[in-house]
């Protein structure tokens, strides 16, 4: 199916749905990490793989992610998200259904499923990101950037910050959609943002208090951060597995390294070859096993 378009809350979100319609009556929707599209490699196939197992996967770029428009609102950046994909599963007729993702998608997927729980079935996540370096670096990578630009040039100063001339290469309307913002009210919601990246007691994932776990009732799979891993640690997993009751924590089907190698090797090529997520594929057939059980 190719990319389709939905308007949601006065922004164009960019889908598509992966299986024949007579695969599967149950939807996996999948999220990758950061501002990555779903085109980021390594995503597609792990879908295809759970679109092998059965089931009919919805692949979708977020606000400010990929093709989509860029939008700015709500307590953070995830719970944007959590709001839009809630409207999409709605729109699209495909709830309710399984909830799955990783990175800044394990996020998005973990408080969609606090905030909207009558829409999920089933929750895996895995790489959570938290701590205070994950939590510092997300912050300081993706809002800070933006912060200083528009204090500095004004709105027109987020034309130059990397993640927003992506964004307009990808989807040229959002260069007006940048500009049409207000200075003022843009600052606010960065700064609103921002706090969400500051680590404090009693959030064991960004922006999120401890108490909203006790929403997500469904079954939920959590695949453990890698031995090492300082953006997706340890620790965060296994505090997470004890906040969501009855959870399944397993440990993750790729090397307890996988993160930091593949790092590396992002690092060595330039910048210009992306393997963070080539493992996630490895993920499939305990994704399966537990969305079947």
């Amino acid at each position: 199916m190719p990319n389709k378009t939905i308007e949601i809350n006065g922004g164009n979100v960019v889908y598509e749905i992966l299986g024949a319609k007579n695969t599967a009556d149950e939807y996996i929707v999948l999220t990758p990490g950061g501002r990555f599209s779903k085109d980021i490699p390594g995503l597609k196939p792990l879908a295809r793989a759970l679109v092998k197992g059965g089931y009919r996967v919805l692949l979708w770029d977020r606000p400010n992610c990929g093709k989509s428009d860029v939008q700015f609102y709500g307590q953070s950046e995830s719970h944007m998200r959590a709001e839009t994909l809630a409207k999409l599963i709605t729109e699209l007729g495909i709830g309710p259904c399984i909830i799955a993702g990783g990175s800044g998608g394990a996020r998005d997927s973990m408080i969609t499923t606090m905030l909207y729980p009558e829409l999920v079935t089933k929750l895996v996540v895995w790489n959570i990101v938290g701590g205070v370096y994950g939590s510092f670096v997300l912050g300081g990578h993706y809002i800070t950037p933006s912060i200083l630009a528009a204090r500095g040039m004004g709105i027109k100063g987020l034309l130059h910050v990397a993640e927003w001339k992506q964004r307009i290469e990808e989807n040229p309307a959002n260069r007006d959609r940048i500009l049409a913002l207000d200075l003022d009210d843009f600052l606010k919601v960065m700064l609103r943002w921002l706090n969400a990246f500051v680590s404090k007691p009693g959030q064991t994932i960004p922006g999120v208090p401890d108490e909203m776990f006790d929403e997500i009732k469904v079954p939920t799979l959590i695949i453990r951060g890698g031995e090492n891993d300082w953006d997706h640690p340890k620790r965060t997993s296994l505090e997470v597995s004890c906040l969501i009751k009855g959870s399944t924590l397993i440990d993750p089907p790729w090397p307890e390294d996988a993160w930091e190698r593949a790092g590396e090797r992002f690092a060595a090529s330039g910048g210009t070859k992306f393997c963070l997520f080539d493992t996630w594929v490895q993920a499939a057939p305990a994704i399966l096993d537990f969305v079947k059980s």
